[in-house]
């Protein structure tokens, strides 16, 4: 993939681009409807959607199940199905994704050689482009190949995804051994 022409802010994004990320927040209200964070992901590859994942850490309580992990596990599929060098795909898919990808996922998508991710709201707590750790952009030796971001798609409507979420009872949470006093 060429990365020579990639917008540097979410304003210069193609048409293209913002509906591909409509799309991920599509995933992200699933995810959230589901008792899920809502993260929501989209893996494009020659302008063909090839994967897709929402989370589903809580359904599965697999703390790997982030949403483009999942996503990752379609576009082996879709390779497999369709006698595709899984190498060759990633190497020229698009990830687009609500939330900055966590450090566990842009250490994936590094490894992968994802050349470009795009997402809505910044990680301040998990972030691997940049927010916590740059995983996306510094020189890490044998890990893979840096990759390019665009950020801050419809931020705004992430975060109050998140925040609706967080307002939530977590039913996955462990119940506390503390008392309430009545």
């Amino acid at each position: 993939m060429d990365t020579t022409n990639i917008p540097e802010e979410p304003s210069e994004m193609t048409e293209e681009m913002k509906s591909w990320m409509e799309k991920a927040f599509q995933m992200a209200q699933d995810a959230l409807d589901n008792g899920e964070v809502p993260v929501g992901c989209l893996m494009v590859h020659d302008n063909q959607l090839v994967g897709q994942g929402r989370n589903e850490v809580n359904e599965t309580k697999n703390a790997t199940r982030h949403a483009e992990m999942v996503a990752v596990d379609q576009v082996l599929d879709w390779c497999r199905k369709n006698d595709r060098n899984s190498t060759q795909v990633f190497e020229n898919t698009v990830l687009y994704v609500t939330v900055e990808p966590c450090i566990m996922c842009a250490g994936a998508l590094r490894l992968l050689r994802i050349p470009l991710v795009v997402y809505g709201c910044r990680n301040e707590r998990f972030g691997g482009c940049g927010s916590v750790l740059n995983v996306a952009g510094d020189d890490i030796s044998d890990t893979g190949a840096q990759f390019k971001c665009i950020s801050g798609y419809n931020a705004q409507k992430a975060v109050e995804m998140l925040k609706t979420f967080y307002k939530q009872e977590n039913p996955n949470a462990p119940k506390s051994k503390v008392r309430k006093k009545e």
